[in-house]
């Protein structure tokens, strides 16, 4: 699921700033770096470990948020007698973290970067997630460059995976690569963007992927008061999302066949679960017939129509039971697919972000290379799916309380008032009780019918009353009119 972009900027209302401090308290978020933690990273940052092998001639670019700095990912796209090549550097994170010293304890004790409001707790220091480490224009860094060569359908025909140094000639947002895509003024590596892309999402379908274009919750600030909105992906924001997916197969492709790996895995959607989606499509006017597959339905649906919006975020339920398989020895695990992918699939593109993805570009390196993982990789890869489940869950949670807070900070002068929305879903054991996404503004929040009132009409315009917001408890409440 989309992590939701959510932004306060200029003087914050003082509820919201305490709200998030409780927050952050609650969830025993770690803050400042220790002292030692700092030396280590200021040290690192001076004398990472470098590469042989010199590809800084390679024209990397990246494509991020426009106020991003911590970028794990640059990529260089061309074509080839009988298909494209794909040219993917991650961060080589390992280049500055030494195994076994402060900072790699640290990162082992934080295992993912949190996102808030007012701020992110990061991963690694930012000397190095913003800095040495980050693939930032017109810096020199070591990197995991992935060469992966495709057809002309875009299906993946040879892989390789080496360290080298590598250096970024621009940092792009999503916002002018899709201007320049759709103005057909793109020079051709960015242009392949959009040819591979097209491709890859063919092979999705054809494969039975899943995408989901879920629209995301935006908060600025705008003549000093704060405004919701919801910001529907872009293409270029797919094609890109292909471009990781690729790699992440590939990576996952590497580690089945060398015997030694750790994978993203996701079982598929129990009957049960389907079964609420398709009540939920005849709520909200989707036509759904039964002869059409889930996914085919999903690559039908507008993101920027308020019911498929509403339907596309409930489809995000689906993806509730993702984990991590570690596997050794060449014993293959039992699941080694992830549901929505419809492939194998592991995370190694996000290692400033994200603790797993360190191990997986090792684990790669070692199979591409045919030796031993390093001894620090096979110590701790037994641990790394109880790690990362915590890590991972809390960060979904500071999500989640994050949007609550907010959306309680902008509306806690407005209770009484009267808004228009639609109920988006409605408790099954408890029908008075459900979800109601207004239209204006762009709030997705708790309904609950007063009693004897009757349950709540699934898929029904309405009109609602907020009758609680109060970012201390993050709680906003609605009743119907």
């Amino acid at each position: 699921m989309p992590r939701r972009q959510i932004r306060v900027t200029g003087a914050a209302e003082a509820p919201l700033r305490a709200a998030l401090r409780a927050l952050r308290t609650e969830l025993d978020v770690p803050e400042a770096f220790g002292p030692q933690v700092l030396a280590e990273a200021e040290r690192a940052a001076r004398e990472p470990t470098l590469p042989a092998y010199d590809a800084t001639d390679i024209p990397l670019f990246t494509i991020d948020p426009p106020t991003s700095t911590d970028l794990d990912q640059a990529m260089h796209l061309s074509r080839r007698p009988d298909g494209y090549r794909v040219r993917y550097a991650i961060a080589d994170v390992a280049a500055f973290v030494v195994p076994g010293g402060a900072l790699d304890a640290e990162a082992h004790r934080r295992v993912t970067t949190l996102y808030f409001p007012d701020g992110k707790i990061p991963l690694h220091p930012p000397v190095l997630s913003e800095g040495a480490a980050s693939l930032l224009p017109d810096q020199t860094s070591p990197a995991v460059l992935w060469t992966i060569d495709l057809d002309a359908d875009g299906s993946p025909t040879a892989t390789d995976v080496r360290r080298a140094l590598v250096r970024s000639r621009a940092k792009l947002d999503y916002e002018s690569v899709q201007k320049q895509l759709d103005a057909g003024t793109a020079e051709e590596p960015l242009a392949l963007l959009k040819d591979i892309g097209l491709l890859r999402e063919q092979q999705e379908v054809a494969r039975g992927g899943i995408s989901l274009n879920v629209p995301e919750q935006e908060i600025t600030e705008r003549d000093g008061a704060y405004e919701l909105t919801y910001r529907a992906p872009l293409p270029a924001d797919g094609w890109n999302a292909q471009i990781s997916l690729l790699t992440g197969m590939a990576a996952a492709e590497l580690m089945l066949a060398y015997g030694t790996g750790v994978l993203r895995t996701l079982p598929a959607a129990p009957d049960g679960a389907v079964g609420r989606l398709r009540r939920t499509a005849r709520a909200l006017r989707i036509d759904w017939p039964h002869h059409v597959s889930y996914a085919e339905l999903i690559r039908s649906l507008d993101p920027h129509l308020p019911h498929h919006a509403a339907f596309l975020q409930e489809c995000t339920t689906l993806l509730r039971g993702a984990g991590y398989t570690v596997f050794r020895g060449g014993v293959t695990p039992d699941l080694t697919t992830h549901a929505a992918v419809a492939a194998p699939y592991t995370h190694c593109t996000a290692p400033l972000r994200r603790l797993v993805d360190r191990y997986a570009s090792e684990l790669c390196l070692a199979a591409t290379a045919g030796e031993e993982p390093p001894e620090w990789v096979l110590a701790a890869l037994d641990d790394l799916p109880k790690r990362m489940a915590e890590g991972t869950r809390r960060a979904g949670t500071a999500e989640r309380e994050c949007v609550d807070i907010v959306e309680a900070a902008l509306l806690k002068d407005r209770v009484g008032e009267l808004f228009d929305g639609t109920v988006v879903d409605v408790q099954e054991r408890e029908p008075t009780v459900g979800t109601v996404q207004l239209e204006s503004p762009a709030v997705v929040a708790r309904i609950k019918s007063e009693e004897g009132a009757g349950g709540l009409p699934l898929g029904e315009r309405l009109r609602v009353r907020l009758t609680q917001a109060d970012p201390g408890s993050a709680k906003v409440l609605f009743a119907p009119a």
